[in-house]
């Protein structure tokens, strides 16, 4: 057997199917000429998915019309954007609205600081 073969046989054996870690997800909730959403898309879209909380919930967009069927929300999705912090289908969390960059980040620290498994990895302090 190959080296590549063994190694991928050997990771494939360490991490069996059934036992991932569940994923968390932020579902960004959108629709078409919502004036929020380009202002979130212009002062956040871009950074993001390089921050620590975009490593802990990758972003997923959804238009408001077209939320899957078995998402498990805890309530009516009525404003865009809504940011839904989502766990394997499920809605652990929500932010209706977009309150701008300092308050957006604060509000999703919050809620990923209530949900058990997600992890930040905190910064180096300046200096």
């Amino acid at each position: 057997m190959s080296r590549v073969a063994a190694l991928c046989l050997g990771l494939f054996m360490a991490f069996p199917p059934g036992l991932a870690a569940a994923a968390l997800e932020l579902v960004m909730v959108e629709q078409a000429g919502c004036p929020w959403c380009a202002r979130w898309n212009d002062e956040i879209g871009p950074i993001y998915p390089k921050t620590e909380e975009g490593e802990a919930a990758p972003l997923r967009r959804i238009d408001i019309g077209e939320l899957p069927d078995g998402m498990e929300l805890e309530g009516k999705v009525v404003f865009t954007p809504t940011f839904l912090l989502v766990e394997d289908g499920r809605e652990l969390g929500r932010i209706e609205g977009y309150p701008g960059e300092d308050f957006f980040w604060g509000l999703l620290s919050r809620l990923l600081g209530e949900t058990p498994g997600a992890t930040l990895v905190p910064q180096d302090p300046p200096g």
